[in-house]
């Protein structure tokens, strides 16, 4: 425990330059007194910490002192090198930096660990795009990216139906999801979400934007998604499903909650199990599409328009089987 705190305490000595004994107590969740004897402790090992007297004093390491990743476990090492995501990575233009940085951290590891990256890389692979989907990167996406690292106003021009506008944009963050980028940016004084794909052009400028740093990419994208999700759900149906229907319809639906909160409201199951429930659906040609493929499992209750689909479709199959 006290030599994972020391390692920690040289760390954040080492990436921050200057911290005083309160600013380490609170980052390491220690009493002063205990920072003080692990200072102590460090210098006792050769590690040149110097204490800087006064207002502004504190503690700091002394000509440039580095330490090697010499701690690391192997665990941790392989860890390392699971956590970068070279295909996204290239997509942003990042590839070079992704693999110079892999062969310093490399360079730095003991001996013993060097096979890190070799047994990660054997072990997992993290293939983004869904089924079926284009592989290509938007033609776009590098320039995003630089916008985003260096917080660059932007003038995005953006495909939106027939039609293409043109908005100014502080670029907060990229997304993938299921193979699709997102761009997340302040317009005005709303945040917005707009699909890479779609962009058209981007010039990138040279004022710079302050970003809010209270500002949750990861948190603000599970928040927008839900709402996105539920947003398309204008519609509701009624059906009546089989045990095997309902336990079919659960791959069919979108989202997750759809399919829980739809069980959650459904009637009991009847004498040959089967139940009646509604389920919200983005309208009744996406409805048909999604209930099809549970055949005879599932009876559409309403609305009429989408029973007659039905309808019509067992006509048809009977015609062709008969």
């Amino acid at each position: 425990m006290r030599a994972s705190r020391l390692i920690s305490l040289l760390l954040l000595l080492q990436s921050r330059g200057s911290m005083t004994a309160s600013e380490l107590a609170r980052e390491l969740e220690v009493s002063e007194r205990t920072v003080y004897r692990d200072v102590l402790a460090l210098s006792a090992a050769g590690v040149p910490v110097y204490a800087d007297r006064g207002r502004a004093g504190g503690y700091r390491l002394l000509g440039g002192y580095r330490t090697r990743l010499t701690g690391l476990t192997r665990d941790e090492a392989e860890a390392l090198f699971l956590s970068g995501l070279p295909g996204p990575a290239g997509e942003m233009g990042l590839a070079d930096a992704v693999a110079s940085a892999e062969l310093k951290v490399l360079a730095a590891l003991p001996p013993a660990l060097r096979d890190a990256p070799a047994r990660a890389g054997q072990r997992f692979h993290l293939d983004v795009p869904g089924w079926f989907r284009e592989t290509a990167p938007p033609p776009w996406l590098p320039e995003l990216a630089r916008a985003v690292w260096g917080d660059r106003v932007v003038e995005l021009r953006y495909r939106r139906g027939d039609r293409e506008v043109t908005r100014q944009v502080q670029p907060y963050g990229l997304v993938l999801k299921s193979g699709v980028w997102y761009l997340v940016g302040r317009v005005g004084d709303d945040v917005r979400t707009y699909r890479v794909d779609r962009v058209t052009g981007v010039e990138v400028g040279d004022e710079h934007f302050d970003r809010d740093e209270g500002f949750d990419l990861a948190g603000h994208w599970r928040e927008q998604a839900g709402s996105f999700l539920r947003t398309m759900l204008r519609a509701e149906v009624a059906v009546r499903l089989s045990p095997a229907g309902l336990r079919q319809l659960r791959h069919q639906v979108d989202a997750p909650f759809v399919y829980d909160e739809m069980v959650a409201a459904a009637s009991p199951p009847d004498g040959q199990g089967w139940v009646v429930a509604r389920l919200p659906v983005e309208s009744v040609q996406v409805a048909y599409h999604q209930l099809l493929g549970l055949g005879p499992e599932v009876e559409v209750l309403g609305p009429p328009e989408l029973r007659r689909l039905f309808a019509e479709s067992a006509d048809r199959l009977g015609a062709l089987y008969r």
